[in-house]
């Protein structure tokens, strides 16, 4: 779980660089050139330390400088509040994958639960990134930057903390059943009580 997040953050490390400093100064332009400086201060410090940069990664960087550097071109901010939909498009796409969703599962989850129900629970996620990209394309394409940083910091977090505390006790619930499913059919069946002769029942 904590290399999860430490890959999350920084994958996201210029995103939130860029809310922060907009958040405090309100200067688009100078928040948009520390996002792109720390994207490429990241990409250096990889390749400095000999890290192997995956696809995901190099997609993120692409993003912030293309993205960033047509912001501070065209002073246009919608150009970096584009990106999340791209990532986030990206991501359900991945997650269009039938069973994706097994590798993250514990062993009694992947050997309890019906493969269509783990596929299902995949495609939810999918259908979940989806949305949240289309919502943010939408705040994005209205130029309100504050109502995007709100979205951006809280909603969409928020949406995926909510999805995957469903997602565990949905889960969770299907696991139980299953195992009592098969503690019910392991069970040896009650002996039927013994019937007296017909004729000590006289």
């Amino acid at each position: 779980m904590a290399t999860a997040l430490a890959e999350l953050f920084g994958d996201f490390l210029s995103t939130i660089i860029f809310l922060a400093v907009f958040g405090v100064t309100g200067d688009i332009i100078l928040a948009t050139g520390l996002a792109v400086g720390t994207a490429v201060m990241q990409f250096a410090w990889m390749r400095a330390r000999g890290h192997a940069i995956n696809l995901m990664q190099w997609l993120s960087i692409g993003l912030v400088l293309g993205l960033g550097g047509a912001t501070l071109i065209t002073h246009d901010s919608r150009f970096v509040m584009f990106k999340p939909s791209i990532g986030h498009f990206a991501v359900g796409a991945v997650m269009l994958r039938r069973g994706w969703m097994g590798r993250y599962l514990p062993r009694p989850a992947r050997d309890n639960l019906d493969p269509a129900a783990i596929d299902a629970g995949g495609y939810a996620w999918a259908a979940l990134m989806f949305a949240l990209g289309l919502i943010n394309i939408a705040i994005a394409l209205t130029g309100d930057m504050r109502l995007w940083g709100f979205y951006i910091t809280f909603v969409a977090v928020g949406a995926k903390v909510l999805a995957g505390l469903v997602n565990y006790v949905v889960l969770r619930t299907l696991v139980a059943r299953s195992l009592r499913a098969k503690a019910q059919a392991a069970r040896p069946a009650a002996p039927l009580a013994d019937k007296p002769p017909a004729h000590e029942a006289l």
